[in-house]
């Protein structure tokens, strides 16, 4: 197989691009808790990513064009990532696997609120915060403001937590 590939797989190929835990969850984390900076993404993270691990992994989604870094205009020593288009369109895939998870391994209410709703949502709802997604990170579709979505699957997280006890409320945004 050319190009260094052990083959011309669509899954082969997709895991040599997303096959680490880390990258998969950057994504995750820009998706749904919006966070584009480094600093974010490394403080704001249940699972504690490396510094030097983020480093690599982020330098590698931009290589593979799923993201895209630029100066931040409010600061001069930072970088804003962003989606692009292929990395909203990871979305459904995020979906289906937090589907998957919430159906067949112990994961916790509050972490699986936002792949229930996405599950019974489905494609209209995915398509919807694909949209949003699009204008956040492209600047594209419909004004840029806040996301609907995003802002609804946190708000039935917020309710779960609420209902386990207020020592959970300063958990971060997760799928």
């Amino acid at each position: 197989m050319s190009g260094g590939h052990r083959s011309g797989c669509p899954i082969n190929l997709t895991l040599e691009v997303l096959g680490d835990r880390w990258s998969l969850l950057i994504i995750r984390d820009m998706i749904f808790g919006n966070k584009r900076h480094f600093r974010e993404l490394l403080t704001k993270s249940v699972e504690g990513i490396a510094s030097n691990i983020l480093a690599d992994r982020l330098k590698t989604l931009v290589e593979q064009g799923i993201l895209t870094r630029a100066a931040d205009p409010s600061h001069k020593q930072k970088a804003i990532y962003s989606l692009t288009e292929r990395g909203i369109q990871l979305l459904p895939v995020l979906a289906q696997m937090g589907a998957w998870g919430s159906r067949h391994l112990p994961v916790t209410e509050e972490l699986a609120i936002r792949a229930r709703l996405l599950e019974e949502g489905g494609p209209e709802l995915w398509n919807a915060f694909m949209d949003e997604l699009r204008a956040e990170h492209l600047g594209t579709g419909r004004a840029a403001g806040p996301s609907a979505v995003r802002a609804r699957l946190q708000a039935a997280y917020l309710e779960v937590v609420a209902r386990g006890g207020a020592d959970r409320q300063t958990q971060e945004v997760q799928p």
